[in-house]
């Protein structure tokens, strides 16, 4: 998040709700049932359990937080949101399934799910199929929003955090040559591998050395053994933090005491219980910093803090932005309709979210700036804000 950017003060009242950890079902609203005209559903789909349930959890975590703030606030168009969620499980598959349950059985108006890219693409067809607006908190592969015309999202996308990356490698941090690990399997770090390097060549940079692996290997001396022998200044590492804090370690058993680098995947509580002190010194990019002293963003930290006793991550504060742009789309089309949605959301210009200013660009992406963190005293810290 820019930290110099014009303040904002929430109209929002600090009511929340509980998370419920391990969902494998739909959520209810607090007090029972309540009768189906009398609520706007709205689905959710996420990775409460499995490999990337981190990233799930915190997505959900925020989501949930701003439903009960809407809700405490009067809710939408005069009646209440019923969030109605569901486990992919972290499994290929699994997001299509859910995506069809919610617009079949559950007949909700709008989706909000995913945060991992591949399993944001596999929902997203049935989403635009059945002209249900869908939002993505924190999918960045540039495909999602090319599904069609209802498929949106509020982060930036990886043609930026890849560029970002490059720039900061080469302007930061000084590196001429760079060694490059991406994961096969998600298309995630497949794009975000393709914009740094054209990045960091474009700048003058040269990559040295590629090498691959695939979500849930657990060795990769192979791999940077490779690495090393090229001697690259740093490495960029395009994955997420289930692989990231076991590569980064075993690049330090291995002698390699370069920089380390990489993407908003890294972003997880998990990150430095995997990979400890490797993790010294080493850098992502990500959306926001709980360290921005703007009032919004220490409300919402200090209330998320409360209700969950940790700080909240950027996949909080992403699922907090969707649902709140959402509802700003909904009140301001005085409709839940799918056309009339999407077209609002297609409008949205300069949202204060915790995030940053938002505004919605022609080919459904959020323009708004990247922060980079690094890893101290197994803590991240901010670094600096890049905008776009």
């Amino acid at each position: 998040m820019n930290l110099w950017r014009t303040q904002i003060i929430w109209p929002v009242l600090a009511v929340a709700g509980t998370f419920l950890a391990g969902i494998t079902g739909c959520n209810k609203p607090s007090g029972g049932e309540t009768a189906a005209s009398d609520v706007i559903k709205v689905g959710e789909f996420a990775s409460l359990t499995g490999s990337e349930a981190t990233f799930g959890q915190s997505s959900h975590q925020g989501t949930q937080m701003a439903v009960d703030d809407l809700n405490a606030a009067g809710g939408l168009l005069g009646k209440k949101i019923q969030l109605l969620t569901e486990d992919d499980q972290s499994q290929a598959g699994q997001p299509a399934t859910v995506a069809r349950k919610l617009i079949s059985r559950d007949g909700v108006v709008a989706i909000l799910g995913e945060v991992a890219s591949s399993r944001s693409l596999e929902a997203a067809p049935i989403c635009q199929q059945n002209k249900i607006p869908m939002i993505s908190p924190s999918s960045t592969n540039p495909k999602v929003t090319e599904t069609g015309d209802y498929i949106f999202r509020v982060c930036f996308i990886d043609p930026f955090q890849g560029t970002v990356m490059a720039n900061f490698a080469r302007k930061t941090l000084k590196l001429n040559t760079a060694a490059v690990l991406t994961d096969v399997k998600s298309d995630y770090s497949l794009g975000l591998a393709k914009f740094f390097k054209a990045g960091f060549t474009a700048d003058g940079g040269k990559i040295l050395v590629e090498q691959n692996y695939s979500a849930g290997d657990k060795d990769f001396n192979a791999q940077l053994t490779a690495i090393k022998a090229q001697n690259p200044d740093g490495i960029f590492v395009p994955g997420y933090y289930t692989e990231v804090g076991l590569i980064a370690l075993q690049a330090r058993q291995l002698g390699f005491t370069g920089p380390i680098f990489g993407g908003d995947g890294w972003e997880s509580s998990s990150l430095v219980p995997i990979g400890g002190k490797a993790l010294e010194g080493c850098y992502f990019s990500t959306h926001y910093s709980p360290e921005d002293t703007s009032p919004a963003v220490q409300d919402f930290v200090k209330r998320f803090r409360a209700q969950h006793q940790e700080t909240p991550d950027a996949m909080a504060a992403l699922g907090y932005d969707s649902a709140m742009i959402l509802a700003d789309a909904v009140k301001r089309a005085g409709s839940t309709g799918g056309a009339k949605v999407a077209a609002a959301l297609a409008a949205t210009k300069d949202f204060a979210g915790i995030t940053g200013k938002i505004t919605i660009d022609a080919n459904r992406n959020a323009s708004k700036p990247a922060v980079i963190l690094t890893i101290k005293d197994g803590q991240f810290k901010y670094v600096e804000t890049i905008a776009p």
